[in-house]
């Protein structure tokens, strides 16, 4: 699958810096997520205009409401001004602080990865490569740190992860020498 970064088109937004955006070009809703943004900053009032803007252009459609964890951002408004229209920002505190939300007009929500703002460059450029080229089975914390934990073995926080469908908490097994 193809990576698609986005850049603003119209006058107004060419003096913002272009959003560090991918999207899945297919958006077969099969993936964790349906692509990656790398926000410059945790001001959420600054920079969900650009995100806005750029997904409304790449899909052809109006974002209508953004959904948001309340502690990943700052300054976080109600409303955003776009073309023609006000986009709805809501937030939780239950939703994933690493995803972002995107209700768009005529299709099913779009979920986005959000990459931390201080995220080194090749670790984020490498995340938003691998959340826009599709991510079946694969959790948002394993797109932004690839080397760390996997499946059944102790997440960054020293907690045991969990199972993929079964909802119990694995331990990890150590490997055993084998005998003859």
């Amino acid at each position: 699958m193809m990576t698609t970064l986005l850049s603003p088109s119209s006058p107004a937004l060419a003096a913002q810096p272009a959003p560090r955006l991918s999207l899945n070009t297919v958006l077969d809703r099969r993936g964790t997520v349906d692509g990656a943004w790398w926000p410059r900053t945790r001001d959420a009032a600054a920079e969900l205009p650009s995100l806005i803007a750029a997904v409304d252009q790449r899909l052809g459609r109006a974002v209508l409401r953004v959904g948001l964890h309340l502690g990943g951002w700052d300054h976080i408004p109600r409303r955003i001004p776009a073309p023609g229209r006000q986009v709805r920002v809501g937030w939780f505190r239950s939703a994933d602080p690493h995803l972002i939300t995107l209700s768009v007009a005529g299709t099913v929500p779009i979920t986005l990865l959000v990459i931390p703002p201080p995220t080194a460059t090749g670790q984020a450029m490498a995340a938003l490569a691998l959340a826009a080229a599709g991510t079946t089975g694969v959790r948002p914390a394993d797109i932004l740190h690839p080397t760390g934990s996997e499946e059944g073995s102790p997440g960054r926080n020293g907690a045991a992860a969990w199972e993929n469908e079964g909802g119990r908490v694995t331990d990890p097994v150590p490997a055993r020498p084998a005998t003859t």
